[in-house]
């Protein structure tokens, strides 16, 4: 990988790339990056924990929510998973869909990474019939729900930073095989522009992210939606957020054997690199894509709102290995306030539909 950032590198303009371009490289190269290589990311052995990985228990709650909302509101029962990992969520969804509900699905994965379209593959073929497709591009005319799970958090992003009043982009130079920063003037006024609409203002010293791939994702989820729901799970700040001195320093961060790594520039493409996303922005970036929001909950109160405490056993076992206790631990875990749930937010937008927050936020 360092070989191939030098080559980049020095082919570039001034022998500088911004931190987009370097995330696209370590993140996405077809062969060296981190999410297409044939290695396990996610769990024990990886470098991080997603909540569908957790537990069962999100991806058959969420499969119980899609059919009471399919039914009660005369949606089409098709439901797209963009970027759907080693395919533990989808297989917690269709298991519970052919237990409980066993009226007909049509499940799509958009997956770009070979390497994850095999294992969920292996993983699902014995459970339902899927669809798989690498962009979301090949969707026509959809209808039904667009669901991703820690999807945005993980697009590359720009990185600006004010100084003495002034408004730079940071961007990654290698000498001797050795990434490091530097700061310039900002040369894309697209940045720029990101600011003054979203409305966020720097203060001095501060750095943050500015999501322009999120604005593409979003256009391209638009443009292959005719009529259905956007449902978005991710970690992210409000513009009053970001503002709060806790924020000075951004938020991209890597995780490397289940460790945070500050310095992104470590372990290039042995590492996850992510960062929080702008929710205002994916909310306003919607409405100017034709994406009309619903409603946006923190993800343990979405849970308790479409019945996830139904979901609790009401008999006591004293075995705390067994499976009823086993599920009612993570059941617990997804709504208690300190678990990983208050982390994330539920954003639910809508296309050629005409919803109220409460067909889809209450079941």
């Amino acid at each position: 990988m360092i070989n191939y950032l030098s080559t980049l590198i020095s082919a570039s303009p001034n022998h500088l790339i911004t931190y987009a371009e370097y995330m696209e490289a370590v993140l996405y190269h077809p062969e060296l990056g981190y999410y297409m290589k044939k290695k396990e990311k996610i769990g024990r052995k990886g470098d991080f924990i997603t909540t569908s990985n957790i537990s069962d228990i999100y991806g058959r709650i969420i499969a119980k929510w899609f059919a009471h909302t399919c039914l009660t509101n005369n949606l089409e029962p098709v439901f797209c998973e963009v970027g759907g990992g080693n395919g533990r969520f989808a297989h917690a969804f269709l298991q519970e869909w052919q237990k409980s509900i066993k009226t007909s699905l049509t499940y799509i994965i958009v997956e770009s990474s070979s390497y994850h379209q095999e294992l969920q593959y292996e993983l699902l073929k014995d459970v339902y019939s899927i669809i798989q497709v690498e962009s979301l591009g090949e969707l026509e005319s959809f209808e039904g729900v667009i669901f991703s799970n820690e999807l945005f958090d993980a697009l590359p992003v720009h990185v600006v930073q004010k100084n003495h009043g002034q408004i730079f982009e940071m961007m990654v130079g290698i000498k001797e095989e050795q990434l490091y920063e530097v700061k310039v003037p900002i040369m894309n006024q697209e940045l720029l522009t990101f600011l003054e609409v979203s409305g966020i203002e720097l203060k001095e010293n501060q750095r943050i992210e500015i999501p322009l791939a999120m604005g593409n994702m979003l256009e391209q989820v638009s443009q292959a939606l005719t009529k259905g729901l956007v449902v978005t799970a991710d970690y992210g700040y409000t513009n009053e957020e970001w503002e709060q001195p806790a924020r000075a320093s951004g938020s991209l961060r890597g995780y490397y054997q289940h460790k945070m790594i500050t310095d992104v520039l470590k372990h290039p493409g042995k590492m996850d690199i992510t960062s929080h996303i702008h929710l205002d922005w994916l909310i306003q970036k919607g409405e100017l894509v034709g994406l009309k929001v619903l409603g946006k909950l923190r993800q343990d109160e979405f849970l308790l709102k479409i019945g996830i405490l139904k979901e609790l056993e009401n008999h006591y076992d004293p075995n705390p290995f067994s499976e009823v206790s086993k599920r009612n631990r993570a059941i617990r875990g997804l709504i208690m306030p300190s678990g990983i749930s208050s982390y994330f937010q539920i954003v639910i937008q809508q296309k050629g539909l005409n919803f109220t927050h409460q067909d889809v936020f209450i079941v």
